[in-house]
C-alpha cells in the first residue's frame, strides 16, 4: 500500500522547527530557510551538513531517520539496476525521483543525473517530509 500523501498542514506543522534546526546546522539566518530553496545550491550545505541536520532533527522531534533514507525511499520498489547504472540515474529513476521529490521544481532535474548529485535537489521541504514520515512510522509503532 502506498503511504498517504503528506499534506501541506503536516509540512507546515514541522517547518518552523526544521527551519530553526537547519539554520543552526548551517550557521545561517532562519529567514534564509525557505521551503523550496536548494540546500546545496541555495544555502551552501555540504554532505556533512546533511548528517548534522538529520541528527539535530532526530533530537528535536525525538524520531529516528535512517541514513540514506531519501534516496532509498525515492527508489521505492525499483531494483537498484533499474534506478541507476554506473552511477547515472536512469530515465525511470529520474521519473521516480520527480514523483518522490514532488516539492522540487521540475527544471532542477537535469539529465543525465549522477546519483551523487541527487542531494542537490533536496530542499527544507524534503526534510519536513522526512520528519513527517518518521513521525508516522513512530506512531504506527515502526
Amino acid at each position: 500500500m502506498a503511504p498517504a500523501e503528506i499534506t501541506k498542514q503536516e509540512i507546515m506543522a514541522v517547518f518552523p522547527t526544521v527551519a530553526e534546526t537547519m539554520a543552526d546546522a548551517l550557521g545561517c539566518d532562519v529567514d534564509q530557510i525557505k521551503l523550496d530553496v536548494s540546500l546545496i545550491e541555495g544555502l551552501d550545505a555540504e554532505s556533512i551538513d546533511f548528517l548534522d541536520m538529520v541528527f539535530r532533527l532526530e533530537r528535536a522531534f525525538k524520531i529516528k531517520i535512517p541514513r540514506g533514507k531519501i534516496v532509498e525511499d525515492a527508489r521505492g520498489d525499483l531494483p537498484e539496476a533499474e534506478f541507476e547504472q554506473k552511477g547515472i540515474v536512469t530515465e525511470v529513476g529520474v521519473k521516480q525521483l520527480r514523483e518522490y521529490l514532488s516539492e522540487v521544481p521540475p527544471e532542477r532535474f537535469k539529465t543525465p543525473m549522477r546519483v551523487a548529485d541527487i542531494p542537490r535537489l533536496f530542499t527544507p521541504e524534503t526534510f519536513c517530509k522526512l520528519v513527517v514520515r518518521a513521525q508516522r512510522a513512530a506512531q504506527a509503532g515502526g
